[in-house]
């Protein structure tokens, strides 16, 4: 049977919201809310916080979850993800952003069984359809298109595909920022330095494509909703209440 792991890469700096980690949602930080939702996977063998930081270290104890220090130099996830699998050995690898909360761990287990499924697939990740122009065409919702065969070909901040005139009946997808990937994929792909698309962008999944390294993309119905600024606490907060109380 083959090893999943999960790997939440913390830090505790952020531009737009220092110290977001340990933001206290519901009474809990936001790291221990995402360890807490992807733990209930039914497919992966372990999970893991990945961080560099004494105090999330300390918290993620506190609460009981497992902690990979690693170096503070890494420039994204990706990258403290590949320290830790270089330390924990798996057959795939998944990055879970610290900052979804809301992400259920049938989501997590579909995508590595989807990655699983197809051998001969590196990497997979996740989409769900947008039906709404705005989001369409805001750049902060990055989209995705991809061929017959669910292949990622291209990821942009962009409205994509591009329409004079936007209808509901359009068939566009927003990507889901979770990535799984197969061990060899995973150490490849940080041995390549950032691609040119990927800088313009600012999107790191361009490296793999800009390097020939296909993007299986699966759908979803999960709606992002994760924790960008301290004003989307309040809205998380009272999604994540609701769920106890469900």
């Amino acid at each position: 049977m083959s090893r999943s792991l999960i790997v939440i890469p913390s830090r505790y700096g952020s531009t737009r919201f220092p110290g977001k980690s340990l933001a206290l949602i519901a009474g809990k930080p936001l790291v221990q809310w995402v360890w807490e939702s992807v733990s209930k996977s039914a497919t992966a063998t372990q999970v893991v916080v990945a961080t560099d930081d004494a105090r999330i270290a300390d918290a993620v104890a506190a609460f009981g979850g497992t902690v990979v220090m690693t170096s503070p130099d890494h420039c994204s996830g990706t990258d403290r993800m590949a320290e830790v699998a270089s330390k924990i050995p798996a057959d795939i690898y998944v990055n879970v952003q610290g900052d979804e909360p809301l992400l259920p761990a049938g989501e997590v287990d579909a995508l590595i069984e989807g990655l699983a499924a197809s051998p001969a697939t590196p990497m997979a990740t996740l989409a769900h359809r947008i039906h709404d122009e705005a989001e369409w065409r805001s750049p902060e919702v990055v989209k995705v298109v991809t061929t017959t065969a669910r292949q990622a070909l291209y990821f942009s901040r962009s409205p994509l595909p591009f329409a004079r005139a936007w209808s509901p009946s359009m068939t566009v997808w927003r990507h889901v920022g979770i990535y799984a990937f197969r061990a060899q994929a995973l150490t490849q792909f940080v041995s390549w330095a950032p691609s040119m698309l990927e800088t313009t962008e600012s999107l790191e999944q361009l490296r793999a494509l800009e390097n020939g390294m296909p993007i299986l993309v699966l759908p979803t119905q999960f709606r992002c909703r994760g924790v960008d600024r301290p004003e989307d606490v309040p809205a998380v907060e009272a999604e994540l209440l609701q769920r106890a109380v469900a």
